[in-house]
């Protein structure tokens, strides 16, 4: 499709976004149909278009994005996020891609700040040096850079971003853009929720453990309520939320039980992000993490809930079969931290570049991000897409190739004294994995 024609389906479907209803979604899909040229992405518009025609339980969540949100919420996840994120930005990333050799990610994670009002243990950020972060100016040259490789995804980590009230005005500024914050939640207060409605791209992820007993015992006593109080004044402003959670040992039946799904959803939680332990930072604790046949549980619990309640579910690391292996060093997304290191991952703490020294475009196409994809996948069993937990060898030799500096101290003992803990580890999943792809995946 020309550009003056992709530009004319951009407007139609922009008119189109504050009479939209379930009735006539099925007329902006055909629409968003004419934007994908890339075959790749035709499955995954189809697939979305099943689940409205069969009345999925997705199909609600979309019904809360049209008739519960704000409306400044609801115009920018629709507009920025779907529109010129995944519909016009991937034809426009592709076009990059053509003219100048390298594809921009669809998004990136930078933490303005490590600064954190809590100390939870098990948290990487929590080694990080606490001083101010990345200035604001430096903040706001990434985002419009940013929005020229047209990438309008942007995850904000820290740290608690909140303790910066600077970003809130960046939100503003840079208005095309959906802006995902990862947040313990204890700083939303009713001001803030009102004016993140107002705002309509930002999306909190409150951070939680479980039920009250394991989210109070990680975080202090009468965390749990704090967060549910703040569930429900996000809620009331109409503002799209999430809950991000940390997968242990400790806590990963009661994360993947029906109970706890139906309880996130009662509160008005749209999407949740699970993570898997993994033993970065400063004397990592590898007890926490799941075992091999611990993470295959929790993977087959989390299928379920996927497909039964009406929310948006991404459980890191077992997705790798839904988006190809590992999205690293910009074939989808990278961090930025605090001191402006770019790092292929944010838990991958090696970096050769400095943001403040390069420009996105540079630090994509630089030798180690550049070498680090032409090795993706990195194995040919989607089940195990990491370089930390599941190809371990790899990321060694990776950091050794082309130099990679640790960017905090403590960094480097996930290449060096943990290197035999996690080559059995990842052989040991890796017989899990294979024998459940073959089971689940190629029948």
């Amino acid at each position: 499709m020309k550009l003056m024609e992709s530009e004319r389906v951009v407007k139609a479907m922009t008119k189109m976004i504050s009479r939209l209803s379930m009735k006539n979604l099925s007329a902006i899909l055909r629409l968003a149909d004419l934007l994908i040229r890339d075959e790749k992405y035709r499955p995954i518009l189809r697939s979305f278009r099943s689940y409205v025609e069969e009345g999925h339980p997705a199909t609600k969540l979309i019904e809360k994005v049209l008739y519960e949100l704000a409306p400044n919420v609801r115009f920018r996840v629709i507009y920025n996020l779907f529109i010129l994120g995944l519909l016009y930005g991937t034809q426009k990333r592709d076009e990059i891609l053509k003219k100048e050799g390298f594809r921009p990610p669809l998004f990136f994670v930078i933490s303005p700040t490590m600064r954190c009002n809590m100390r939870c243990y098990g948290c990487y950020s929590g080694e990080y040096e606490k001083d101010f972060g990345l200035p604001t100016d430096l903040i706001d040259r990434v985002l419009t850079e940013a929005e020229e490789l047209h990438i309008h995804f942007v995850t904000i980590s820290g740290g608690e971003p909140f303790l910066r009230t600077d970003l809130l005005d960046l939100y503003e500024k840079h208005r095309d853009i959906i802006f995902q914050v990862y947040t313990n939640g204890t700083l939303i207060t009713d001001e803030v929720a009102k004016r993140l409605a107002e705002l309509g791209n930002v999306a909190p992820m409150i951070s939680i453990e479980g039920f009250e007993e394991i989210t109070d015992k990680r975080r202090g006593k009468g965390h749990f309520k704090l967060i549910m109080d703040v569930f429900d004044r996000l809620k009331k402003y109409g503002v799209l939320f999430g809950a991000s959670i940390m997968q242990t040992r400790e806590n990963y039946l009661e994360i993947s039980s029906h109970e706890f799904a139906r309880l996130l959803v009662e509160k008005g939680v749209s999407v949740i992000w699970y993570f898997q332990y993994i033993p970065v930072g400063l004397n990592p604790d590898v007890s926490l993490m799941l075992l091999p046949e611990e993470r295959d549980e929790i993977r087959r619990r989390l299928r379920v809930i996927r497909n039964t309640y009406p929310i948006f579910l991404c459980d890191f690391w077992n997705d790798g079969a839904y988006i190809d292996g590992c999205l690293a060093a910009g074939r989808e997304y990278f961090h930025i931290n605090a001191n402006g290191d770019v790092e292929p991952c944010v838990f991958v703490h090696f970096a050769v570049d400095n943001i403040k020294e390069k420009s996105l475009k540079e630090v994509l196409l630089s030798p180690f991000f550049k070498g680090i994809r032409a090795n993706q996948p990195f194995s040919d069993n989607p089940l195990t897409p990491c370089m930390i937990i599941d190809n371990p060898s790899a990321l060694r030799e990776l950091v050794r190739r082309y130099n990679a500096r640790p960017t905090h101290d403590g960094a480097e003992s996930i290449v060096n004294e943990l290197g035999p803990f996690l080559d059995n580890y990842s052989k040991t999943y890796r017989r899990i994995a294979d024998r459940t792809w073959n089971e689940e995946y190629c029948s």
